[in-house]
């Protein structure tokens, strides 16, 4: 079928058609994330408990003078390994939600598996377009703070870029920033938004979990740990699929302003059938729903808005 004509989207409606992708596909969704972070943060709890001392890790030879037991540097050899494995497992299942929102977007049925396997042959092309970004952006910070944020937000879609696109690396950055110029202000609205309701949420799960901890023993333990894990997988599993859904819909939106986006063309991209592509969610013309009811038989986007109904059924109803 022909795909019909994308048109801009205001921030607002970014993050709403983010919302309604996340939802439509919540079961892929979440049961991805789960099997990603589930276990890595299990194991990082574990590697973090094992570390704990029976005694402390300064002490006090004498006033002003303090000597460093062996077991502080086990602890910080652990700690930053379990830290390595939660970015690991946050990294691929965000480029699996990546995949299965655009998946979601055009229509297709989005899986989890089919997700996580199309991530995971491209981890290490992910890491590094993360890395390079991130150091650019914190360069950009320690010289002069407008430089680095300009710079955060100009490659808020790298990652699209690769996982679409196929480029990789430093040209994967450059695309992205070639997006979004002439765009900047309205992706830094989408990037601060998002991030504050990912943030909120997040905060909440894990303050949750650290008061119920603290209620439950005052020192580190292996139960302390696990409560703390078992929030900051929750949170995961709220925030993971939202954060990557607005970021997928910010970059297909910015193709629209920019290139005239054609959606059949990013299918065979992405490797979905042609064919087989239905409607997206994003909305499809401008103007409001409302305005739009006796044109044709076809929704201002999709799903169709609450109450909306194709003209031959109303006008049988009439």
């Amino acid at each position: 079928m022909n795909a019909p004509q994308l048109r801009p989207l205001r921030v607002g409606e970014i993050l709403d058609v983010a919302i309604t992708i996340y939802r439509r596909n919540a079961k892929a969704l979440l049961t991805l994330v789960l099997v990603v972070v589930g276990p890595i943060e299990v194991l990082s709890a574990l590697i973090q408990a094992s570390a704990l001392p029976d005694d402390e890790l300064i002490t006090e030879t004498q006033p002003g003078s303090f000597e460093v037991e062996d077991d502080f540097w086990v602890a910080i050899a652990a700690f930053g390994a379990a830290g390595l494995l939660s970015f690991l497992g946050a990294t691929i299942a965000t480029g699996a939600c990546f995949k299965a929102i655009a998946d979601g977007y055009l229509g297709e049925r989005a899986e989890w598996r089919p997700a996580l396997g199309y991530a995971a042959r491209r981890l290490h092309s992910i890491l590094w377009v993360t890395f390079l970004g991130g150091i650019l952006a914190v360069l950009g910070l320690l010289l002069l703070v407008i430089p680095g944020v300009y710079l955060y937000v100009a490659f808020a879609v790298a990652v699209p870029v690769l996982l679409t696109e196929g480029v990789k690396g430093r040209k994967a950055l450059g695309r992205s920033r070639r997006l979004v110029k002439g765009r900047w202000w309205g992706t830094f609205g989408v990037v601060v938004l998002g991030a504050i309701l990912v943030g909120i949420v997040e905060a909440a799960l894990v303050g949750l979990a650290a008061a119920v901890t603290t209620i439950d023993t005052a020192d580190p333990t292996l139960s302390s740990f696990l409560v703390n894990t078992g929030a900051t997988v929750l949170a995961s599993l709220v925030a993971t699929p939202f954060a990557a859904a607005f970021v997928v819909v910010l970059y297909f939106d910015l193709r629209v302003r920019k290139e005239a986006f054609d959606l059949q063309l990013l299918a065979q991209q992405i490797g979905v059938d042609p064919d087989s592509v239905a409607e997206p969610v994003a909305p499809l013309r401008e103007g409001t729903w409302e305005e739009e009811l006796d044109d044709d038989e076809q929704p201002p986007y999709w799903p169709p808005p609450p109450g909306w109904k194709p003209r031959s059924a109303r006008d049988a109803e009439e």
